[in-house]
């Protein structure tokens, strides 16, 4: 893999010329089982010194998974990963409205309570980042404390009680290859995330988060996700953990 990180680099230093800090955080969705992959993932993280936020299935969890993933920061993905949509529509497991998401959502967090207990954090990740505001306004009282989907947040939170905190950049190309997307084009997009957080068109206070997927990579998804996160955190990006939110 080749690319050109001179326009990150230069976008990270107006960044530190402007004062502006880049909290950076990492969610990593799907996991279900131990697997190689999953221990890459760990080791990388390790070596980047950039804390996972591991977004489990919880229909799909197996036991097993609750030693595998010491050392990170478990968070809940939706239910069962299971696809509600309409025929018009793109695949949700909790925007297309149904009476008994929120009785899902509810066991999802208590499924995952008993999974890892107390290092559970509170945060809903719904799959294909699709969320209905029914459903987002129930989180707060179940006792979720953060949601998070993709884009830049169009506020601090999403509902009362309720944190947003999202990721912006993702490696796969899912419509195509499912392979690495242009590496260029990746850094073109962080590039334009970093000149809106310092123009104010983008809220700067939320973290600047990479999702990846560790059971679906390829080795140039790997290569590309060492080398972006560690252009970031050298360029003076700082590594950003859900615990810090309080």
């Amino acid at each position: 893999m080749t690319c050109d990180w001179t326009p990150l680099r230069d976008a990270l230093a107006q960044c530190r010329r402007d004062g502006l800090a880049i909290p950076l955080w990492w969610r990593d969705d799907d996991a279900v089982a131990p697997t190689k992959a999953l221990e890459q993932l760990q080791a990388l993280a390790g070596e980047l010194g950039l804390p996972i936020h591991l977004a489990i299935i919880p229909a799909q969890a197996q036991e097993s998974l609750a030693e595998a993933v010491h050392g990170m920061i478990p968070v809940v993905h939706g239910w069962a990963h299971q696809d509600h949509s309409n025929p018009s529509e793109k695949k949700n497991e909790f925007q297309t409205p149904r009476p008994d998401a929120t009785g899902e959502t509810a066991l999802a967090l208590r499924g995952m309570c008993d999974l890892v207990g107390a290092r559970l954090c509170p945060m809903f990740v719904p799959p294909w980042n699709r969320i209905n505001s029914d459903v987002t306004q129930a989180l707060a009282p179940q006792g979720y404390s953060t949601l998070s989907t993709f884009g830049p947040r169009a506020a601090a939170h999403a509902a009362p009680g309720l944190v947003q905190i999202n990721t912006h950049i993702d490696p796969i190309w899912w419509k195509g290859s499912r392979d690495l997307i242009d590496p260029d084009a990746l850094i073109a997009q962080t590039v334009d995330h970093l000149t809106a957080r310092r123009r104010g068109t983008e809220d700067a206070r939320e973290p600047l988060g990479l999702l990846t997927h560790h059971l679906v990579h390829t080795p140039a998804i790997w290569s590309f996700t060492r080398a972006f996160l560690h252009e970031m955190l050298s360029g003076g990006a700082t590594p950003w953990a859900m615990e810090n939110t309080e």
